[in-house]
């Protein structure tokens, strides 16, 4: 498979950077081209991001509880930007109080993200799922 990029960064006003900067760290030891916008990032810059180049997936970090307000709309923007199928990855602390966390992918999942992860989960169960989106979306369109 050749290098995918993939666009990070944590959406929305939240500051929170050191888990940023490992998510990418972890993406480009694992091969992948990583476009990293830091921190407070807006939807429309994950979508020029992905735009200039030509990113293979869009990957949102949210810690600060907002997440989900962040995230609405984003895929409707992608689709309007010409991104119809770029896979959407979430994870983090995405959304405020405690939540039934199943409920809380359903509603991710209604907005059009392709994968949810809650807090604590490993960056290497990202990758692999990453890794096997982009893999059987490869296959896929060499077998037209």
């Amino acid at each position: 498979m050749e290098q995918k990029t993939i666009v990070t960064g944590v959406i929305g006003a939240d500051a929170h950077a050191v888990g940023n900067k490992i998510i990418a760290f972890a993406l480009q030891q694992a091969g992948f081209k990583v476009v990293n916008l830091g921190v407070m990032v807006a939807q429309e810059e994950y979508i020029e991001a992905a735009l200039e180049t030509n990113a293979d997936a869009i990957l949102v970090s949210s810690l600060y509880g907002h997440g989900e307000i962040d995230c609405n709309g984003l895929r409707e923007k992608c689709d309007e930007a010409g991104l119809k199928d770029i896979p959407l990855f979430a994870g983090g602390n995405l959304v405020v109080g405690k939540q039934n966390f199943e409920d809380v992918e359903k509603r991710f999942m209604a907005m059009g993200f392709n994968k949810v992860y809650p807090p604590g989960t490993a960056i290497e169960t990202t990758i692999q799922d990453l890794q096997a989106l982009l893999e059987s979306r490869e296959a896929a369109a060499a077998a037209q």
